[in-house]
């Protein structure tokens, strides 16, 4: 298939924090290597210490972020805490059809729903949900990356983001990782039409 002029599909994973999305996205780009490519999302928040710049995000200062939207860079974008933004940008949805590959992203619930509406059909959207909401807290806590006054603003968050379940196409419940990695993988299979020959 050449790449020139591919307009490829697109697969949305979303959550509230600590539901298990990067680890469910990391799975998939492993089994279809040759289908899909990653949208590096671009952010103002600290990096931490294991996320490499251009591969985990592309890390801006709030000045430089600003300066991309008034550029029209941005497919969508969201100011999530005060200075801390997450956006999509337009050169990456390019960058990913001009090698002939589907796109799969792991962002946040408002802008997955803003891509959903801008693409429809091009585009199924799954929503991760956890087991309950307390196991969501745990998970968050267990991770030790928030300062406490941080963790108070994520769960408060998580509270409205799981109201948003309903908005997408499709719900996966992440309790035992496993089986959620094997219906993700379902889910891609039927909607990239990919068949065991081509992984």
């Amino acid at each position: 298939m050449s790449a020139r002029g591919f307009k490829g599909r697109m697969v949305i994973f979303t959550a509230p924090s600590g539901a298990g999305k990067t680890t469910i996205v990391r799975h998939l780009l492993n089994r279809y290597k040759r289908q899909l490519g990653f949208s590096t999302s671009a952010t103002t928040r600290e990096k931490r210490q294991h996320e490499v710049d251009g591969k985990d995000y592309y890390f801006l200062s709030p000045d430089k972020f600003r300066q991309k939207i008034n550029d029209g860079a941005f497919v969508e974008y969201e100011e999530v805490y005060q200075d801390q933004f997450y956006g999509t940008l337009k050169s990456e949805i390019e960058r990913i059809w001009s090698l002939g590959k589907h796109i799969i992203f792991d962002i946040e619930v408002k802008g997955a729903t803003n891509i959903k509406n801008m693409y429809g059909d091009k585009c199924m959207a799954v929503f991760i949900k956890p087991p309950s909401f307390n196991v969501l807290v745990d998970r968050l806590k267990n991770r030790k990356s928030e300062s406490e006054s941080s963790l108070n603003k994520r769960i408060a968050r998580m509270k409205k983001e799981l109201s948003y379940e309903s908005s997408f196409d499709k719900v996966l419940v992440n309790d035992l990782l496993p089986v959620a990695c094997k219906e993700a993988e379902i889910m891609i299979e039927a909607f990239l039409n990919i068949s065991e020959e081509e992984e």
